[in-house]
């Protein structure tokens, strides 16, 4: 099954997406983490969900794949303008709502997105990520781990992104670190990364997303949240320890926790079977 490419608009920025599947289907909405461009999401995975009778949408973020970049250091952008961009996707592919699935950041857009836009989100599955929102003031989470804080510590040379060689290698590198005890898929990565650096107009610009202004906070709270919801955590999560997704579990009415394990910060293909009839029967049609 091969996407079909479209164009989202938002402000001044041109947001590329693909969709897989028929749109008479329940809308399945995907958002990539920092850094993270379209193609993480897999062409099987996403033809796997199609298959299964949803309409796929997934898109790049600003600086990142096809989509609009800006200067290496200079977004042009805030953290709730890419939490917006999500609401521009739904309305570029006339969708009233979407069940939203976010990684990571792509979690944490999610969440700005029920919260504010509660009418366009048909359910959430928040995976690898932490609460955001109007929080407890005694919410105490850990923060990395000191083997992941070291990681960043240390000073690594920099990357030469016109290389492309060079660009794969370093995008699967970016990995390692965030792994959890199961197989590390090299080949199946380095797959990827091969068509994230061969569409990307700028990967330098990818580390932006790290800059960002937060925007205004996103008004209230998970616990006022009624959407139906999904909380994903690998049991080994070295930067958001699963005491995070415990944490949203918990504080969103009736939220249900699915734990991965052998499992880091990721959603490798060894959880594809784990994951993906979670996400179905949590995203099926409800019986009238």
């Amino acid at each position: 099954m091969k996407p079909d490419e479209t164009t989202a608009h938002a402000g001044d920025a041109r947001l590329c997406v693909h969709t897989f599947g028929s749109a008479d289907d329940p809308a399945v909405l995907l958002i990539q983490g920092a850094e993270g461009a379209m193609d993480w999401w897999e062409d099987e995975f996403c033809a796997r969900i199609a298959g299964a009778g949803r309409y796929v949408i997934r898109y790049d973020h600003r600086d990142t794949g096809a989509s609009t970049t800006y200067p290496p250091g200079e977004p042009g952008y805030t953290g709730r303008d890419l939490a917006e961009d999500v609401v521009a996707v739904l309305d570029a592919r006339d969708v009233a709502r979407a069940h939203l699935v976010g990684l990571s950041m792509g979690g944490a857009l999610a969440q700005v997105v029920a919260l504010e836009h509660p009418h366009r989100v048909a359910s959430l599955t928040l995976v690898a990520t932490s609460p955001t929102g109007d929080l407890p003031d005694d919410l105490d989470l850990p923060g990395m781990t000191e083997e992941l804080a070291a990681h960043y510590a240390a000073e690594a040379p920099p990357t030469d992104w016109s290389d492309a060689a060079a660009a794969t290698a370093a995008l699967v590198d970016g990995f390692r670190p965030f792994a959890g005890s199961g197989p590390f898929d090299e080949d199946g990565l380095r797959a990827v990364a091969d068509r994230v650096v061969a569409r990307s107009t700028s990967l330098a610009s990818t580390a932006n997303h790290y800059m960002t202004r937060p925007g205004s906070a996103p008004t209230g709270s998970l616990a006022d949240l009624r959407v139906p919801t999904l909380v994903v955590h690998g049991r080994e999560d070295p930067l958001f320890p699963l005491a995070h997704g415990e944490a949203l579990a918990a504080l969103i009415p009736g939220a249900r926790l699915l734990v991965l394990d052998h499992t880091g910060h990721e959603l490798p293909r060894s959880a594809w079977d784990t994951f993906i009839p979670a996400l179905l029967a949590h995203t099926a049609p409800v019986a009238r």
